[in-house]
C-alpha cells in the first residue's frame, strides 16, 4: 500500500484532503506543525484540536514544535512578506522541507496538503506552488489532491500511486465546494479555519513590527504580543497592560529578570508590565496606565504595587490616571505609533 505524509492544520482543507487520499487505498500520517502564531477559534489550541481531527480521521498525527526556528523566519524571510508580517513562501518552504525529511525517513511515497490553488494570494499560486516546491526539494513529490486537475500530473500520480482522475479542480477563495464536500464525507467540525495566521492579522502584525524594529525578539516577547494592550514609552521601553484576569495572569508568567509588574494595591485592576528603561519617569507613567484601566480610575491618588519580576521585592507608590490623550499617545495600533 502506498504511503503519504500529510501536511496537516487541522482545518477543512486539510481534512477534505486526507478523505480524498484516504479513499485511493493510500496509507496516510500527518505532521502538524506548532508555531507561535496559531490564531486557533477554540480555546483548547491548534495542537489538541488537530490531534482530536486526527483521531476521528482515523490517522496518526506527529506534531512538529517549530516555535524558535520559525520565529528566525519570521525575523528575516528571504521571499518577503504579505500584506502585514506574513512571510507565507518562507513558511511553506520551512514545512515541506521538513515535511520531505520525514517523507525519506519513513519510506513514505509522497507529501500532500489542503491548499488550493489561488486561495491565498502570495503561496497559492502555481508559480508559487513550484517555487515551494523545488526549493524544498520536493518537486512532483507534492500532490495537492483540492485542486490537482488545475495543476501538472506529480510523481505519484504518473507511477499509479493515485489515481488523478479521482483528484478534484476546486480553484478560487469561495468555499462553497469545500462545504459540500464536507457534508459529503460527513465532517462536522472544522478547527483553525481559514486565516488562522496571527501573522495576517494587522493589529497583531503592527506590534510585531514595531518589536522588531526595537529589539531581537525572543520567543516570550511574540507571546505578550497576543496579550493586552501596548504602549511604546521609548526606544527601548514598552508597557503592557493586562485586560483581563486570565491576561494578568500570563503577563505575570512571562516577564522576565529586569522587568517591573505593577498593580493597584486596593481595587481590582490590570497587571501591568514594564520592560526596558525602568526610570522614574517611564516608571511614573507606567503607573498612570495601571491606574487608568483599573476600577479606580477616578480617583485623585491611587496606590500602586511595584514588584521586581521574579522576586518578592516590592514598593508602593502613588499615581492618578493617565489622560485618554496620554494613552492614545503612548499606544502601539495601526493609527499610532
Amino acid at each position: 500500500m502506498p504511503k503519504a505524509i500529510a501536511l496537516f492544520s487541522g482545518g477543512l482543507d486539510s481534512q477534505l484532503a486526507i478523505n480524498v487520499i484516504m479513499e485511493q487505498r493510500v496509507e496516510v500520517e500527518c505532521l502538524h506543525f506548532v508555531t507561535l502564531f496559531c490564531r486557533c477559534s477554540s480555546n483548547k489550541g491548534c495542537k489538541l484540536e488537530a490531534m482530536t481531527a486526527g483521531e476521528r480521521l482515523g490517522v496518526s498525527v506527529k506534531v512538529i514544535n517549530s516555535g524558535r526556528d520559525f520565529l528566525e523566519i519570521v525575523k528575516h524571510p528571504r521571499h518577503g512578506r504579505g500584506k502585514n508580517m506574513n512571510p507565507c513562501i518562507d513558511c511553506r518552504i520551512f514545512m515541506f522541507k521538513t515535511a520531505g525529511e520525514y517523507m525519506r525517513e519513513t519510506g513514505a511515497d509522497f507529501i500532500f496538503t489542503g491548499e488550493v490553488l489561488g486561495q491565498r494570494p502570495m503561496s497559492q499560486r502555481k508559480e508559487a506552488m513550484a517555487q515551494i516546491d523545488r526549493e524544498a526539494n520536493l518537486t512532483g513529490y507534492v500532490l495537492r489532491p483540492l485542486c490537482a486537475q488545475h495543476l501538472a500530473p506529480t510523481i505519484p500520480e504518473k507511477e499509479g500511486l493515485v489515481d488523478r482522475e479521482k483528484l478534484l479542480a476546486i480553484k478560487g477563495r469561495s468555499r462553497k465546494e469545500q462545504f459540500a464536500l464536507a457534508d459529503v464525507f460527513e465532517l462536522k467540525d472544522f478547527p483553525c479555519p481559514a486565516g488562522g495566521c496571527l501573522l495576517t492579522d494587522p493589529q497583531f502584525a503592527h506590534r510585531l513590527r514595531d518589536l522588531l524594529d526595537h529589539a531581537d525578539a525572543e520567543m516570550h516577547d511574540v507571546h505578550l504580543l497576543k496579550l493586552g494592550r501596548h504602549f511604546r514609552l521609548d526606544e527601548q521601553t514598552k508597557v503592557i497592560v493586562g485586560r483581563e484576569e486570565n491576561e494578568n495572569v500570563k503577563v505575570d508568567t512571562f516577564a522576565r529578570e529586569g522587568d517591573l509588574l505593577l498593580a493597584a494595591a486596593d481595587v481590582a485592576g490590570p497587571t501591568v508590565l514594564l520592560r526596558g528603561d525602568t526610570s522614574d519617569a517611564n516608571l511614573a507613567t507606567a503607573a498612570r496606565l495601571t491606574v487608568k484601566y483599573g476600577k479606580a480610575k477616578d480617583e485623585p491618588s491611587v496606590p500602586v504595587t511595584v514588584r521586581k519580576a521574579k522576586t518578592d521585592e516590592s514598593v508602593t507608590m502613588n499615581a492618578s490616571a493617565a489622560t485618554d490623550e496620554e494613552a492614545r499617545q503612548l499606544m502601539i495600533t495601526r493609527n499610532g505609533k
